[in-house]
């Protein structure tokens, strides 16, 4: 009877082992990952200058006219039309990638 015990909860501690083992590979394979990514995008956000050509989210591309708070004024095409954006719209500054690569 008490070998039935011992059996019973060793399988249950290696149950509960196996369980953080797995997600503390998950948090190394997915999550710690995606967190530098983040943070990276958010440095990129935050240098974003007057003058630099963004790429949105939507795939707009467009030049820097004027830079608010959390708010962007981009110019496009060449008509010039000036649309506002979100700050967290933009998905890449190629100015400063093509600055980046050349050095």
């Amino acid at each position: 009877m008490l070998s039935n015990a011992l059996l019973t909860a060793s399988s249950g501690s290696s149950t509960l082992i196996l369980t953080a083992v797995m997600f503390g590979v998950m948090y190394f394979v997915l999550i710690a990952p995606q967190r530098k990514r983040d943070k990276v995008l958010a440095s990129m956000r935050s240098q974003v200058e007057v003058g630099d050509e963004v790429i949105t989210q939507g795939g707009i591309i467009g030049r820097v006219v004027s830079i608010r708070d959390d708010t962007i004024v981009i110019e496009t095409g060449s008509d010039r039309s000036k649309i506002r954006i979100a700050r967290w719209a933009i998905q890449e500054n190629t100015t400063r990638k093509a600055a980046a690569s050349s050095k």
